[in-house]
C-alpha cells in the first residue's frame, strides 16, 4: 500500500535549523506533487510548502518563505524540508502528503492520495 514516512524532527533552539525527510513507497513517487503541512496544538493543519512532480516548481506559505526550502530526489523517493532560522511559532507536527494535483496541496483540499504519520518539531525560545 501507499506509505509516506517522515523523519528528522526534534528539539532545536530558536534560530537553529532542522532538515526533515519523507520517504514514499507503494506509489510512483515521481508522478506526484508533494507537500509539507504542519499542525500545532489546538490549531488546524496548515500548508507549509509544495513541490511539483519534477521539482521545477515550489510554493511556500508566507510564514516560512525565505526560511524553509522544499526539495525532492525522485531516485530516492524522498522529499525534503530544510528549515532554517526556526522560530518558536514553527513548533508543530510536520507531515508530508502526496497528490496528483499540486493545486490541491497548495489549497489544502483533502483528501490527498496519502499522508505520512508526522514528525514533531519543537523550537525553544
Amino acid at each position: 500500500q501507499v506509505q509516506l514516512v517522515e523523519s528528522g524532527g526534534g528539539l532545536v533552539q530558536a534560530g537553529g535549523s532542522l532538515s526533515l525527510s519523507c520517504v514514499g513507497s507503494g506509489l510512483t513517487f515521481s508522478a506526484y506533487a508533494m507537500g509539507w503541512f504542519r499542525q500545532a496544538p489546538g490549531k488546524e493543519r496548515e500548508f507549509v510548502a509544495a513541490i511539483s512532480w519534477k521539482g521545477g516548481t515550489t510554493v511556500y506559505a508566507d510564514s516560512v518563505k525565505g526560511r524553509f526550502t522544499i526539495s525532492r530526489d525522485n531516485a530516492k523517493n524522498t522529499v525534503y524540508l530544510q528549515m532554517n532560522a526556526l522560530k518558536p511559532e514553527d513548533t508543530a507536527v510536520y507531515s508530508c502528503a502526496a497528490d496528483l494535483s499540486m493545486n490541491r496541496i497548495i489549497s489544502n483540499k483533502e483528501p490527498f492520495v496519502s499522508w505520512g504519520q508526522g514528525t514533531q518539531v519543537t523550537v525553544s525560545s
